[in-house]
């Protein structure tokens, strides 16, 4: 049961973001917390998080953000949701405001990406269908295996779900990349495991990928002591990070610990053998993997060329 607080926000609503895949780009986020309640996610750590169990939905977003929109000289072409919470959570007054703000959205012919674990309600599949050249999907996904999918993301939609979405999304023209993140360690990352979620994607129709290896932070690693009720699995998820060092991100401008890149590069190795048997382009996360990657995961989609995406923020507003 998630308890829902109702607050104003006082910040802006189109806001820009310290991931730097995300730095072209105005973002949006509906609610402070997710009720997801990944057991991995980064955001426990923020000074905003609400705690277990909560989330703060900012109910001022829609009548805000059509003033914002008002007092623009030119519109963004596009926004992304949401950096730090789902779009598609299971809680019906976010549901509810995440569709009219699409609504809003598109009717200002502005694009939408996001980034989500959640079921997407029938009336909003409707819309973003509609709208489908205006629309940029990823689907996060990290295994096949529903016991350890229930485990860590206790509360976002089924696998089958997910995969049943990314299908329908496809089919309506809406351009759709897989997201393995967080590949956990000993866990999801063993060719056995790797090669059939491939497969499924690319029964799908997925033809790209992003992906990134588990990175820990002090919420994290509390979050899972406490949360994750399989002893073996825990001490085989953490032994990986016994020797592991702090390494700075280009995300949130901190650091976190994160696996020796030799072991990060291991693992990539074994998910783009994976990814390129059923012919899936893979992208590496440069803001989590600097050490590794360059250019971008390309997580708020592709609207423009590259050396233009700057013009995705309004630089009159």
């Amino acid at each position: 049961m998630v308890t829902v607080i109702e607050a104003d926000r006082k910040s802006a609503i189109l806001a820009s973001s310290s991931i730097a895949c995300l730095s072209h780009m105005p973002t949006i986020n509906l609610t402070s917390g997710c009720a997801h309640g990944c057991l991995y996610c980064y955001t426990r750590g923020y000074s905003t998080y609400p705690g277990e169990g909560k989330i703060v939905l900012y109910k001022n977003t829609l009548d805000k953000l059509r003033t914002e929109l008002a007092h623009k000289r030119a519109k963004p072409l596009a926004v992304y949701f949401s950096p730090s919470s789902d779009l598609f959570q299971p809680v019906p007054a976010a549901l509810e405001l995440g569709y009219r703000v699409l609504e809003l959205l598109f009717s200002k012919n502005i694009g939408v990406a996001f980034l989500s674990k959640g079921i997407i309600p029938e009336n909003t599949m409707e819309l973003l269908l509609n709208h489908a050249d205006k629309v940029r999907a990823q689907v996060g996904i990290i295994t096949l295996d529903e016991n350890i999918q229930r485990m860590f993301e206790p509360n976002a939609a089924s696998l089958k779900v997910r995969i049943e979405q990314m299908a329908g999304l496809i089919a309506g023209g809406i351009a759709v990349k897989a997201r393995l993140d967080p590949i956990l360690p000993g866990l999801t990352d063993t060719h056995d495991v790797l090669t059939p979620l491939f497969s499924t994607l690319a029964k799908a129709g997925i033809r790209r990928a992003a992906a990134s290896v588990l990175f820990l932070r002090p919420s994290v690693v509390e979050s899972l002591k406490r949360n994750l009720r399989n002893d073996k699995m825990l001490q085989t998820l953490l032994g990986f990070y016994r020797d592991a060092k702090r390494l700075a991100i280009h995300a949130e401008h901190s650091s976190v610990i994160a696996l020796p890149s030799a072991r990060r590069e291991e693992i990539y190795g074994r998910v783009r053998s994976a990814a390129k048997k059923v012919s899936i382009e893979l992208l590496i996360c440069a803001c989590k993997n600097p050490d590794l990657a360059h250019g971008t995961c390309n997580i708020g989609g592709t609207w423009l060329k590259q050396h233009n995406q700057r013009s995705l923020f309004n630089e009159g507003s």
